[in-house]
């Protein structure tokens, strides 16, 4: 007589699966629950297994504290992911993490890499990949630098409030570019990137973009800076991609999901 239990199905001669399967298997145990409590019959349906597999699979990880079960609710995350989770973030180094992408950026484009964060109401530089044009840009790792007037500087700020706007304008500019200004941010905000447009350096332009957290909060950002003869308003446009890639690239570095709906 056939059998439909899960026992018999799990039992039936087919190939044991491989430390990896049983790895890659436990990791989506464990992103499934990451989507909210879940009893054991939902989450053997979402990840198409047997319940008695799905059960295996979870008691290993409940023995480990990467779970808890409660009676009413079903597995949840559990304590081990919060150390963990702490010791990844204390480990996280956004100069570390992001060198190799930025290096690699000034190598495909032969310009200018920065990489900076917001120190107060100034855009402090933590790192920069000089080009291989021969430009001088006046940067220097350690200097802060005005946000209103720098394309890092308004990529740090594009998740800002316009009154927060308006308190980093008005440390650099007057009343009468404030509605240019504020109208550019706006565009800024729904393209996830940001211009320099020789309004920090003359005759330098540039192209940035945020770097987003575990959290989704702006974190850092990059720029690719040069000289206004290489940086047409055709270039920058094509440049926009390939910045906010590479800032993209970093984001998850740190921890960023494109799950969590940001640029």
């Amino acid at each position: 007589m056939s059998s439909t239990t899960d026992d018999h199905d799990d039992a039936a001669p087919k190939a044991a699966p491989s430390g990896s399967q049983t790895l890659l298997r436990g990791l989506d145990v464990l992103e499934a629950v990451a989507e909210g409590p879940i009893n054991l019959a939902k989450l053997a349906q979402r990840l198409d297994l047997t319940r008695s597999t799905t059960h295996r699979l979870a008691a290993a990880l409940v023995e480990r504290d990467f779970l808890i079960l409660t009676p009413r609710e079903g597995y949840q995350l559990g304590p081990k992911l919060l150390e963990l989770g702490y010791l990844a973030q204390q480990q996280m180094d956004i100069p570390r993490v992001a060198r190799p992408y930025i290096e690699d950026l000034a190598a495909a484009t032969e310009d200018t890499v920065h990489l900076g964060v917001l120190d107060g109401e100034e855009a402090l530089y933590l790192d920069k990949i000089p080009g291989r044009r021969r430009i001088e840009i006046g940067s220097r790792v350690g200097e802060r630098h005005p946000i209103a007037s720098t394309g890092l500087g308004k990529a740090l700020i594009l998740d800002e409030s316009e009154f927060r706007w308006r308190r980093f304008f008005d440390k650099r500019f007057g009343e009468a570019d404030w509605p240019v200004w504020q109208q550019r941010m706006r565009g800024y905000v729904e393209g996830g990137y940001t211009f320099d447009l020789e309004e920090n350096e003359d005759r330098i332009r540039c192209v940035a973009a945020p770097i987003r957290g575990a959290n989704g909060k702006i974190i850092a950002a990059i720029s690719l800076s040069s000289a206004a003869q290489y940086m047409s308003d055709e270039r920058m446009q094509e440049l926009i991609t390939t910045v906010k890639d590479t800032a993209r690239s970093i984001s998850k570095g740190m921890g960023w999901s494109a799950t969590l709906g940001r640029r």
